[in-house]
């Protein structure tokens, strides 16, 4: 077997076999099959794509290119979720405690963030001492303690995606709806657990702009998982307007704190509840979606959900104070207001530009070598579909860049809001469900 045949072939077209799809990415990850010639068939997929059953194969060879975890010592059925991300999406850090609450063992392996999308690792890590990186048999024994556990991957978890991702990257081919598919469900295959929860976003900030080729991902990602024998449901959620109120790290850990509390912003709740309710349904915790969302509602309501959250972060090194005193988290040296320049309800709010906003005044990374500045930020003050007298205030942005730099950005940023006077009505963050 040759690597350029099989370059060819599914360049002009045709299905690979599964002993070819397994050897390719053996041979990649082993060194024998050169980058170029990965390259080569990324692109070839990229224009020609791949069906079900060859999108299945390359995900399971990519799910055993390495460690694989054994959870089988962690007690009940197991659920995870994953968004393929977007801006102020801070679901896991509320979502997971709710969960767990309800009696849900949540395990959740996390990635961060880059470009103008945000990480969960990086929100929990703006808690002084939260460490993210567990080992195995410290990650089984504390979500068997208290039900809950979020960590970053371990180094040999699907060694194939990460090399084939950064390749992805430089050479054009990330947009392939079958590579996202087998990138994003080979790490959650090879975290072990027994029920996956896909949040797909789908908007101006989020990675797929329009619902045809969300609703494409979500139902290929949810027949791998089927195929694959994991109970798999997506979640298409809008990212045309960021989620929430508060976009940056320590700011948005802040929000998820307060909305543990009862106080969280309506369309994060809601994404929550939706999540949670389908996740409980496939723990086997609640009969039907119904009760499901009741058990959450009473976790906030009881303060049962915050108290999961509290426990986690002690758990895993964290400053439980801040937790329980969230002003503790310092604020940027400057809070600069932006202003509605006209009366009218705002028609939209363009998710990336505020997440490429955030990031530029210190919130983000550029290349996965930048430092994050876990103050900086950007807190919405209005929605889509509110009104707005001229004077008010949009948002505000936080940041320790100085005037030069922040007063171009606010510029910016004001740009990203469009005011009307028609009335604009609210949106829903829940677009469809894939079962």
């Amino acid at each position: 077997m040759r690597m350029v045949d099989l370059i060819v072939k599914k360049r002009c077209g045709e299905e690979l076999t599964d002993e070819e799809i397994r050897y390719w990415i053996k041979g990649y990850v082993s060194g024998d099959i050169p980058d170029y010639q990965t390259s080569a068939m990324t692109m070839a997929i990229l224009f020609k794509g791949m069906n079900k059953r060859e999108v299945s194969t390359l995900t399971d060879a990519m799910e055993h290119s390495g460690d694989v975890l054994d959870l089988s010592a962690i007690k009940g059925i197991k659920v995870d979720k994953h968004s393929t991300g977007g801006v102020g999406d801070k679901t896991s850090l509320v979502l997971g405690p709710m969960v767990a609450a309800c009696g849900a063992p949540m395990v959740k392996l996390s990635g961060r963030g880059l470009g103008h999308t945000g990480g969960t690792l990086d929100k929990l890590e703006s808690i002084p001492g939260f460490r993210t990186g567990l080992a195995e048999d410290e990650f089984v024994k504390q979500v068997n303690e208290i039900g809950l556990a979020i960590a970053g991957q371990t180094k040999n978890l699907v060694p194939a995606d990460k090399k084939m991702y950064a390749l992805r990257d430089v050479t054009g081919t990330v947009e392939s709806i079958p590579l996202i598919a087998a990138s994003v469900m080979s790490k959650k295959l090879a975290a072990g657990t027994d029920g996956i929860l896909l949040d797909v976003t789908v908007g101006k900030g989020a990675f797929m702009k329009n619902i045809d080729d969300a609703r494409t991902l979500a139902k290929l990602m949810v027949e791998i998982g089927t195929r694959l024998k994991r109970n798999t449901i997506a979640v298409l959620s809008d990212m045309n307007e960021p989620l929430g109120m508060a976009v940056g790290n320590a700011l948005e850990v802040k929000e998820a704190i307060a909305s543990l509390k009862g106080h969280g912003p309506e369309d994060l709740m809601e994404l929550c509840y939706t999540s949670g309710s389908l996740m409980l349904t496939q723990a086997k915790i609640a009969k039907d979606v119904n009760e499901g969302r009741k058990m959450l509602e009473e976790t906030i309501r009881s303060g049962k959900a915050f108290e999961k959250f509290l426990l986690m972060v002690k758990a895993q090194g964290g400053d439980p104070s801040y937790i329980e005193n969230p002003e503790k988290f310092p604020l940027a040296k400057h809070q600069i207001e932006v202003i509605a320049p006209k009366d009218g309800y705002v028609k939209s709010i363009n998710a990336l530009g505020i997440g490429l906003a955030s990031m530029q005044l210190g919130g983000g990374r550029e290349t996965m070598d930048d430092v994050i500045d876990m103050s900086a930020g950007i807190m919405l003050n209005k929605k889509v579909g509110d009104y707005v007298n001229k004077g008010e205030v949009l948002c505000v942005l936080h940041t320790n860049k100085d005037a030069n730099v922040y007063e171009a950005i606010a510029k910016d940023v004001l740009n990203e809001f469009v005011v009307v006077d028609e009335f604009v009505s609210k949106q829903h963050v829940i677009k469809e469900i894939i079962r």
